[in-house]
């Protein structure tokens, strides 16, 4: 046994590994199965054969050679798209890692977003969301995808409304009878206190 495991490893790894390209990497129309066609028309000769996922994904765009000017911005909430293929300066998330600036030429990230301002800035001018949560997707193209749970413009915010909120949950984290009720009141309790830091700071 020990001297299968030693002659494993000491194959080259080249012989072992295969490089996997991504699946939006292939071809736009990938080539088809010729002998499951064949079967599939002999047992179902009136019904076209299915389509497989990569068949219905675009190839993935070509990374520029130079780095643009401006970003490209798509937000969306579950109801509504506030931006579509807006070209900005810059944009700045609340990732839960912290404040995410994002310029033209960014790495490519994942990043989960928490409670906070999402601003979008345009030659002097600033736009300005508070987000409850979601996810930024910003890829090598300078595209950056922005999905989020909800959000509302951040002038659309009453601030008595949200001490009164803060209070509110406030007082029920610490009347919490059970854990379902202490992890409810802190999430309200999280999400008021980052809007209140969103309006005073």
């Amino acid at each position: 046994m020990l001297r299968q495991a030693s002659r494993l490893l000491n194959r080259p790894l080249t012989t072992t590994l295969r490089v996997r390209p991504f699946s939006s990497d292939l071809p736009a129309t990938p080539p088809a199965d010729s002998a499951f066609i064949e079967s599939w028309k002999k047992v179902i000769p009136n019904i076209d054969p299915p389509k497989t996922p990569s068949s219905f994904m675009q190839p993935r765009p070509a990374t520029p050679s130079s780095i643009p000017s401006k970003i490209t911005v798509n937000f969306v909430l579950p109801y509504a798209s506030e931006l579509s293929t807006k070209e900005v300066d810059m944009v700045i998330v609340p990732a839960t890692t912290g404040q995410m600036g994002v310029l033209p030429g960014h790495v490519p990230t994942i990043a989960e977003l928490k409670p906070g301002i999402l601003s979008v800035h345009e030659g002097n001018d600033v736009i300005k969301y508070f987000l409850s949560s979601g996810f930024a997707f910003i890829h090598a193209n300078s595209v950056a995808d922005i999905i989020a749970v909800e959000a509302v413009p951040i002038d659309r915010i009453d601030p008595s409304l949200v001490q009164k909120g803060l209070a509110e949950f406030t007082q029920k984290l610490n009347s919490a009878a059970n854990d379902l009720e202490k992890a409810e009141a802190q999430i309200g309790v999280d999400v008021h206190s980052a809007l209140n830091s969103a309006l005073t700071g």
